[in-house]
């Protein structure tokens, strides 16, 4: 199979841009809830380097916009990111 675009992010790869499209697809916040949560931490997993960085859920955020092809609201996945964090007793 050809794809049209290249890819969002090396990093992160194919499957995971086609997951956020996939993800976008969901009509309900609720129901794109648990999904985002694994997208947050495929991005997390390929950019260590963004832990500790002071923008981390903004580019979290933006990048799963970029991935899902800017259809994924990136106020509803910085919501997400903090809830993750606040759950791993990250600030």
């Amino acid at each position: 199979m050809r794809y049209d675009s290249t890819m969002v992010d090396r990093q992160v790869g194919r499957n995971a841009e086609l997951f956020a499209q996939s993800i976008a697809e969901l009509d309900t916040p609720e129901k794109r809830y648990p999904y985002l949560r694994i997208l947050i931490s495929l991005i997390d997993q390929a950019h260590p380097e963004w832990r500790q960085a002071p923008k981390k859920v903004e580019r979290i955020a933006e990048l799963a916009h970029e991935l899902s092809g800017r259809q994924l609201d990136t106020g509803e996945v910085e919501k997400a990111v903090r809830v993750r964090d606040k759950e791993k007793g990250y600030r």
